[in-house]
């Protein structure tokens, strides 16, 4: 069988839809009532959201009541409903832009493996030995490729190291991995970030994760293997972190960087370890990727303190799954968390939700896991959807704020069905494969409407 890196999204939902009335299990971590599928079309007041939306022309000024919103809140999830939409990632960048701009975000974490996104990183900051965006993220060559190397994020990238290259080391923008799954890269780039440093440090290294070496760079063979105790290497994998945590942060912001490079890889090991013995084990994967996200993200922001010497502020751009707060969501009937629901529950008001979704057009995905993506079709918003209730507002494309406006929150109540496609869109099982039922108003304090999107342009 292919090998598994990540869990996939639509495995994920398809047993939400399997399971929709399932009673909530002992361990739910919500304190929202469950959340059941619509049975008939939710009554929804539609002349609160009409009144309330603004409309995406194109113009400077799109986002400007959407800013106002944020304020000064230090942790900005901006999702997506799809891992394969081109309005998503340029809307993203408009947004981030601005935030970087009128608001100091320092730092943006993406839903990519640390490694891949620390060449960008070093590229956006000026550094490293590409000589393009292109050039830079050709280190996404694993499934889903086109998630990150597309025309869009490339763009982004361009415009992000320009933008740095005017001001100095310490206040330029990062750019940087949160995601669990790099484990074998990861640790030999801990052995040779130690290597020129410290080369005993390095030699112990390479001892530790010499456990990994069984399994012959295959995550599923660990994974397999790791449900039982003694294969499992978990111990040495801590035993590095330790270690690399224990060497002094210098002071040069260059050096800086890269000694927190090293710090991150060793916690990738460490996170990838525990979250593939997770998966195979059976146990609840998805909340050990997202907490290690969040922590990712809280020690992202750290770093880019201890540079500015100002409290950080920090765009996360990931799937609406994890950007959206999942106790407003079927997801927390099976006690499963998510990023956005971490970020409020450590940052409260401090912290803002913004979703993104469509209607129809087109959509870059795969057919099945570790399948070559293609351009499909992406079939129209079912009724007692979210989307549905947008597009019979009959506005191509609007931003909303729900946060502070009563009227709007009580409209989008709900429950009525969201849609979710990840990197597999499966159109012949619609309903079952990519629709949730969830109160919006509590899952996000915005929206981002596209009535009908078009799908991203791989770079391979």
């Amino acid at each position: 069988m292919a090998e598994l890196r990540r869990a996939p999204l639509l495995a994920l939902l398809a047993a939400l839809a399997a399971c929709a009335e399932a009673p909530s299990p002992a361990q739910a971590v919500s304190e929202a009532p469950a959340v059941r599928a619509p049975a008939a079309t939710a009554p929804v007041a539609a002349a609160p959201v009409a009144a309330a939306v603004r409309p995406i022309t194109g113009d400077p000024d799109d986002y400007d009541e959407v800013l106002e919103a944020i304020g000064d809140q230090r942790r900005i999830l901006l999702g997506e409903s799809t891992h394969g939409t081109h309005e998503y990632y340029r809307e993203r960048a408009r947004l981030t832009e601005r935030l970087v701009r009128e608001r100091g975000v320092r730092a943006v974490a993406i839903e990519g493996d640390w490694g891949s996104t620390e060449r960008v990183n070093r590229y956006v900051r000026g550094v490293g030995h590409d000589r393009s965006a292109a050039e830079a993220l050709g280190g996404f060559r694993s499934f889903p490729e086109w998630m990150w190397a597309n025309a869009d994020f490339r763009d982004f990238v361009e415009r992000l190291r320009a933008f740095n290259l005017e001001r100095p080391a310490e206040e330029r923008v990062g750019l940087y991995g949160m995601d669990v799954y790099d484990l074998f890269d990861a640790a030999d780039a801990v052995v040779a970030g130690l290597r020129a440093a410290d080369p005993a440090a390095a030699q112990r290294a390479q001892r530790e994760y010499r456990c990994f070496a069984h399994y012959r760079r295959s995550t599923h063979a660990y994974g397999e293997a790791a449900r039982r105790p003694r294969a499992s290497c978990r111990d040495e994998a801590q035993a590095v972190l330790a270690q690399v945590r224990g060497v002094p942060r210098p002071a040069d912001p260059a050096a800086a960087e890269a000694h927190f490079a090293l710090v991150r890889n060793a916690a990738s090991v460490a996170a990838a370890e525990e979250y593939f013995r997770t998966v195979y084990a059976g146990s609840m994967a998805w909340n050990v990727r997202d907490t290690r996200m969040a922590e990712n993200v809280e020690e992202i922001a750290a770093h880019v303190e201890a540079l500015s010497g100002a409290p950080a502020k920090v765009v996360i751009w990931c799937h609406n799954t994890h950007s959206g707060d999942a106790r407003a969501t079927f997801a927390a009937n099976r006690g499963e968390l998510s990023l956005g629901q971490l970020m409020r529950q450590r940052h409260g008001e401090d912290s803002f939700l913004i979703g993104f979704l469509s209607h129809s057009g087109t959509v870059y995905a795969a057919p099945q896991w570790d399948l070559p993506g293609r351009r499909y079709d992406m079939r129209p918003a079912i009724e007692r959807s979210y989307s549905d209730l947008f597009h019979r507002l009959g506005i191509p494309a609007f931003s909303l704020v729900i946060r502070g406006n009563q009227a709007v929150a009580e409209a989008l109540s709900g429950p009525l069905l969201e849609r979710a496609i990840g990197v597999v869109y499966a159109p012949a099982t619609e309903r079952q494969s990519h629709y949730f039922p969830t109160r919006l108003a509590q899952q996000f304090d915005a929206i981002v409407y596209f009535d009908r999107t078009s799908a991203v342009a791989p770079l391979r």
